[in-house]
């Protein structure tokens, strides 16, 4: 099981190749705001534990593994994001507290938050109570 700091490197080495073709050690140090000498130990754990294949100077690609983890980490995020949009949170504060939550909920949590997601998107008058709801407490 990865740690939240496997998943958050794991996570940013996914976006990085879909954005730019290729995930570099000094990138995922920027968009982590952590030291390179940090990635490349992570980045040699993850290699060890089958998630991606790291070549020292050559750079690293994702395994199937980790590929389809990355994937499900980014779909996680963006799934609790659209949650917190639904229920209200201010726009300011959503990628901070997704930061917060995101690793501490179960799977099973997060797939219940995209049946509530799911309901919410097909029954808007239940979005509409929620505003109102949100309204009358800001009164």
């Amino acid at each position: 099981m990865p740690t939240p700091s496997m998943e958050d490197h794991i996570e940013q080495i996914y976006l990085l190749i879909e954005h730019k073709g290729y995930a570099r050690v000094s990138d995922i140090a920027e968009a982590l705001s952590v030291l390179p000498s940090s990635v490349t130990k992570m980045v040699q754990k993850l290699d060890k534990d089958g998630y991606l294949i790291y070549e020292k100077y050559r750079g690293l690609t994702l395994t199937p593994k980790g590929q389809k983890l990355g994937k499900r980490l980014v779909q996680r995020h963006e799934l609790l994001e659209q949650f917190l949009r639904l229920i209200g949170v201010d726009e300011e504060r959503i990628y901070e507290d997704v930061e917060g939550i995101e690793h501490h909920l179960s799977w099973n949590s997060i797939d219940r938050i995209a049946d509530l997601v799911q309901l919410l998107a097909e029954q808007p008058k239940l979005t509409e109570q929620l505003e109102k709801i949100k309204a009358q407490q800001n009164v």
